[in-house]
């Protein structure tokens, strides 16, 4: 009988392991029960935060540039680097793990470090940039990041306007004309698994600015301030697919660095290899740490068995918490999730023991599919 070959496509467990020790947790377990299973590992993202650690784990060189944090204080962010191709975070720069404990600051906190890490990509050769966002601080339509690029966005006295997406409701004139002229020969590629627009009921500030600390006061005060910033940036592209993306940081980059949206984990995969691996393997094991709804939108589990399902190739998930049917399951071309919390019904144990209970559910697919 031919050896099977896996390849582990997954993404991180978020607050227990990363996408490089759910591979590895998942090897471990598989080869106890076959060990002469070949696997082949290629842990994935799908722009969010993890984007450029899946990048670094397939190839990519890892790079760091200190930049402007959200609140305004200095931080090392990281970007990864292959040939001409850069794989930017903006979570890196702008995200809600520079926050301190308890601390947001949702009407002023700035993308600017996501700018001066676009800089520091263009700085090193890239001309082609996939800028993966999510996980945000922001809400700042990306102008924060525009500025940290050359543009300007002046209040009525001609004075640069204040940080953040508050400070959008002063602005009189938008001037794009110092952006870095490098941009203009970059392929740029806004990958996220969101593809809200700029505002509105759907748009940024109202569907993500609770998880980023803001009231419902200052919603309608985030939700007024983008779109007086689109009205004067162009108001066409904010209601274009990703522009609400990351607080907005989408419109940013639709409207003034001719960036195209791709969904994150196709243009992930495309980056990471995946078609080759899945041609080598005969059955996938893909996961997160949460298999629920939002997952069958574009996440990065489903992005793995829908291409393993048009190359014929079985998929089964690993998760923590598994919150879909069997029907939705099949229905995303996954054959069975394995879930920890079968194994440990604790949440804040399954989370604290999530690698050998990982190791565990990996020794029972190796069972029920490699035996």
């Amino acid at each position: 009988m031919e050896t099977a070959r896996v390849l582990v496509a997954a993404d991180k467990f978020k607050g227990s392991l990363t996408a490089v020790q759910v591979a590895e947790r998942v090897t471990a377990g598989l080869r106890r029960v076959a060990p002469d299973v070949r696997v082949e590992t290629l842990p994935v993202a799908d722009g969010g935060d993890g984007t450029v650690a899946a990048a670094v784990a397939a190839g990519f060189e890892r790079r760091e540039a200190r930049v402007t944090g959200p609140l305004g204080d200095p931080v090392t962010a990281a970007y990864a680097l292959r040939d001409s191709t850069a794989v930017v975070e903006m979570a890196e720069a702008s995200g809600l793990q520079h926050l301190p404990d308890g601390v947001f600051a949702p009407l002023t906190a700035t993308t600017y470090g996501s700018g001066e890490l676009l800089r520091a990509a263009l700085e090193a050769g890239a001309t082609t940039i996939v800028f993966g966002v999510g996980g945000s601080a922001t809400t700042d339509g990306g102008a924060g990041m525009l500025a940290a690029l050359g543009a300007r966005f002046l209040d009525a006295d001609g004075k640069p306007v204040g940080p953040g997406g508050g400070g959008l409701a002063e602005l009189a004139e938008a001037d794009l004309s110092g952006l870095d002229p490098r941009l203009k020969d970059v392929d740029l590629i806004l990958a996220s698994d969101v593809d809200n627009p700029l505002t509105g009921p759907k748009g940024a500030p109202e569907v993500y600015g609770r998880q980023k600390g803001a009231s419902e006061e200052d919603i309608a005060v985030l939700d007024a301030a983008l779109t007086h910033y689109a009205f004067v940036l162009g108001p066409e592209t904010a209601a274009l697919p990703g522009a609400g993306a990351a607080g907005g940081i989408g419109y940013g980059a639709l409207v003034a660095l001719g960036a195209r949206f791709r969904p994150g984990i196709e243009v992930m995969l495309d980056v990471l290899g995946f078609a080759p691996a899945l041609a080598r393997a005969t059955l996938v094991i893909t996961g997160e740490g949460s298999l629920d709804e939002q997952t069958l939108h574009g996440k990065a589990p489903a992005g793995v068995a829908a291409a393993a399902r048009q190359a014929g190739i079985e998929v089964v998930a690993v998760c923590g918490r598994l919150a879909l049917s069997q029907e939705a399951l099949s229905g995303a071309g996954i054959a069975r999730a394995y879930a920890l919390a079968e194994l440990e019904p604790d949440p804040a144990v399954s989370m604290a023991q999530a690698g050998p209970l990982l190791e565990r559910a990996a020794e029972s697919i190796a069972r029920d599919f490699l035996s």
